[in-house]
């Protein structure tokens, strides 16, 4: 898999996306976002992928949209383009596989609203998260007015989207942003660790899982727990669920085979 702006690396069940435009701070173009895309859908059908870790590196996420492609656009423009960057991370976001955001120095403007779009958040200590989108004039494009409230809370994002201010790991953690913050320089080595052990339970049971989440926060609460109980049947008609209880039973770790 050969992209002109992302790396991609297969190790061990999990597949790592590594932002790689650093000469711009990983800034988020068309290209980026139909590379991800691209990514996106060849991973999420690959049986030998079972988690994925988006990242920008050691010193940067991504420090937002590239401005200079969006300064002479027009409203007409913006609202009959086809919008690759919600293609992207549409795709990221109903990726049948679990995928971890581990996130280094900047995620702003849109490189936040990628993080959004994982299922989990790790921050660097030296990270820094923002929507400045107000200081431009605009509102947050990508997701960032919807996603956020539904994690944080609408009091909360209301506040980051209007003040377009940044902050730090800890205050990220602290409203929920983000999940665990590390040290900068143990940043991969903890979202590997974590991967691992997202990588080691069964394929379509954390495929269901995720559905249900997700499915379920677009629902009342009453269809919520009927979705939730049709993935939960369905599972006992995998092999997998026949296997996970037999190990607990027999107890020894269990050999999920995706099926």
């Amino acid at each position: 898999m050969v992209y002109e702006t992302i790396l991609v690396k297969l190790e061990e069940g999990i597949a790592t996306v590594t932002l790689n435009r650093p000469e711009v701070l990983n800034a988020l173009n068309n290209q980026v976002f139909n590379d991800l895309a691209d990514a996106a859908l060849t991973l999420g059908a690959d049986d030998s992928v079972r988690v994925v870790i988006i990242t920008g590196g050691s010193k940067v996420f991504a420090a937002g949209a590239d401005i200079g492609q969006m300064v002479s656009a027009t409203a007409v423009d913006v609202s009959t383009g086809d919008r690759p960057s919600r293609r992207a991370f549409h795709l990221i976001e109903t990726m049948p596989k679990p995928v971890i955001a581990a996130i280094s120095g900047y995620a702003l403007g849109g490189g936040c609203e990628l993080a959004l779009v994982a299922d989990v958040r790790i921050a660097a200590d030296n990270a820094q998260l923002g929507l400045p989108e107000i200081k431009l004039g605009i509102l947050p494009g990508g997701g960032g007015t919807q996603r956020l409230p539904r994690l944080i809370g609408s009091g909360r994002a209301k506040e980051l989207i209007f003040s377009g201010d940044f902050i730090n790991a800890e205050e990220a953690w602290r409203i929920g942003l983000v999940n665990k913050v590390v040290p900068a320089d143990q940043l991969l080595e903890e979202a590997y660790k974590m991967a691992k052990r997202f990588a080691a339970r069964g394929a379509i049971a954390l495929n269901m899982a995720k559905l249900a989440v997700n499915e379920g926060l677009r629902m009342d609460l009453e269809a919520g727990l009927q979705y939730e109980h049709k993935c939960f049947s369905l599972l006992f008609a995998t092999e997998d669920q026949k296997e996970g209880m037999k190990a607990f039973l027999e107890k020894r770790p269990a050999k999920f085979q995706g099926k």
